[in-house]
């Protein structure tokens, strides 16, 4: 599996969320909705999740173990770290 494009969309509002991210896995397929979060011992990802009828948050698209997680959340907060040093977009 190889990440071959990773979309970053900076959050700019004040908050634990910085930025929410698409990765595209081997030209094939994507995944949206994944979250850069600031936590106590810096940014981390959350993948994408909704809400169940017991009012839990349950992800509805995850690596299954954590070399993998790993793997993703290193590329995702590298194009982060870039992404903050781009300059803003103005519409």
């Amino acid at each position: 599996m190889k990440i071959t494009d990773v979309r970053v969309r900076k959050i700019t509002k004040e908050g634990k969320m910085k930025a929410i991210v698409s990765i595209t896995i081997d030209d094939e397929f994507v995944v949206h909705d994944i979250k850069v979060i600031e936590g106590e011992k810096g940014l981390f990802i959350a993948m994408p999740s909704k809400k169940a009828t017991d009012g839990e948050y349950r992800d509805i698209a995850h690596p299954i173990n954590s070399a993998t997680r790993e793997n993703i959340q290193n590329i995702i907060l590298e194009s982060y770290e870039k992404a903050l040093l781009e300059p803003e977009e103005t519409v």
